[in-house]
């Protein structure tokens, strides 16, 4: 009897908790994605990219109309004109007359405001620049948070699909000791009740799955009828654990290439500009005119006569003096002033911002490596003595409870060895775009 109900060798059961493919909870038929090859396609198609492209182009269209301000205008007119006149004492019941005209203006001097208007607008360009590239952060952010974290639920869904299968031999030899009556009817209920509850935890983990699925396909912009596979990289132990670089280091580092940061402060330039913009409001403006006409009546003489005749040219100089504009100006400057207050507070407030996410992250990833070399350490001793508590059990020395809490331990620490893994990985991978540096992933 006692060789029949021998226990399930221990070498069986690490199988089923950290072997495999890497294809659990993925549709065969599925797209195979890897990590970079999210982060490639998601830079040429996601919409939040694309329309900050867009604005990047449109802002261009301003610059250039700006430019094209410094220059002098020229218009043409044409004015065709019938007149009927009803009294009897006029010469003719109607008159019908025409003037055309060629005019050109061009502002000589006015305080610098369009100067200023097209270095403001330069400068709207590089933070529409910088948009794209926050853009593109974010959507790589975002991405290897998603993939990260989908990665983790997929090899959950693994470890939670050998449970089962651990839990339904248990069960099944548990039933069999029933019956030979080695073990009571409360220990089979509570290997049934064991049985259940990892049933259902691999539901819950395969919903888990799903949902990052979702959303990477959303960050894709991929179809419903879509589906996706994830590559499961074989992460060494170096690639957890090696070392980091130091935290100011990586803040200094994060300050000179995060998008956001310079954004800012081009937007303390824009704010200094419009300023000078705001005071060019107290001087004259100088402008130059200059113009072509000519027309024509009818009852005269020939047409082409007449236009000769009454050909003209002209040209002047105007200016405009402010002298009270019911304090536009000076709400104005006061107004400009108050935007580049504003402007600084934010540059402060980017940069205490980004030193927060670097701090977190950096955090994260230091955290996340002691946590992994504590679990795997953890893992280790919880494996032999789960081994202990099973062959204890199947020899009657150990209850149900016991091998269950001894199971459920080996479960818990393989999870959290399996998250800390990936955090460190994850938290990685993000210091390197807050540092600018590649995301060097051949996965």
């Amino acid at each position: 009897m006692k060789s029949k109900m021998k226990q399930i060798p221990f070498v069986l059961l690490a199988l089923l908790l950290w072997g495999g493919d890497g294809a659990y909870g993925q549709e065969s038929g599925a797209k195979l994605w890897t990590l970079r090859e999210c982060l490639d396609y998601a830079s040429e198609h996601n919409i939040q990219v694309k329309k900050s492209k867009t604005a990047f182009l449109s802002g261009q269209e301003d610059t250039r109309n700006a430019k094209a301000k410094l220059f002098p205008s020229l218009a043409a007119s044409v004015s065709q004109s019938f007149v009927n006149y009803p009294s009897g004492e006029a010469a003719t019941g109607n008159s019908y007359t025409g003037s055309y005209g060629v005019n050109a203006g061009w502002t000589l001097f006015d305080g610098n405001r369009r100067v200023n208007t097209v270095r403001q607008q330069e400068l709207y360009d590089e933070v529409n620049a910088l948009g794209v590239e926050q853009s593109g952060n974010d959507i790589r952010i975002a991405l290897i948070q998603a993939y990260m974290q989908a990665l983790y639920a997929s090899e959950a869904v693994r470890i939670n699909e050998n449970t089962v299968e651990v839990s339904e031999a248990q069960r099944n030899r548990t039933e069999e000791l029933f019956r030979a009556g080695a073990v009571s009817k409360a220990d089979l209920a509570q290997m049934e009740s064991q049985y259940s509850t990892d049933r259902y935890g691999l539901v819950a983990s395969q919903t888990n799955l799903d949902n990052y699925r979702l959303q990477l396909k959303q960050l894709l912009e991929l179809d419903l009828a879509e589906e996706i596979r994830l590559e499961i990289p074989l992460l060494t132990h170096s690639d957890v654990t090696a070392p980091l670089p130091p935290k100011e280091a990586v803040y200094a580092a994060s300050l000179a290439a995060m998008p956001e940061v310079r954004s800012s402060e081009l937007s303390v330039d824009i704010a200094q500009l419009e300023i000078k913009k705001a005071r060019a409001g107290y001087y004259p403006s100088l402008s130059l005119n200059a113009g072509l006409g000519t027309g024509h009546a009818s009852g005269g003489y020939a047409f082409s006569s007449q236009l000769w005749d009454r050909f003209n040219q002209s040209v002047g100089l105007s200016v405009s003096i402010p002298v009270y504009s019911n304090r536009d100006n000076k709400t104005a400057v006061n107004k400009a002033k108050y935007a580049l207050t504003s402007s600084r507070l934010e540059l402060l407030n980017t940069r205490k911002a980004l030193l927060r996410t670097v701090e977190g992250v950096y955090l994260d990833a230091v955290s996340a490596q002691n946590e992994y070399l504590s679990a795997a350490e953890r893992v280790r001793y919880i494996e032999e003595s789960f081994k202990l508590a099973e062959e204890q059990f199947f020899l009657g020395m150990k209850n149900t409870l016991e091998l269950l809490t001894e199971k459920n331990n080996l479960l818990n620490a393989r999870q959290q060895e399996l998250q800390s893994k990936y955090m460190s990985v994850m938290s990685r991978l993000l210091l390197n775009i807050y540092q600018k540096k590649p995301v060097d992933v051949n996965w």
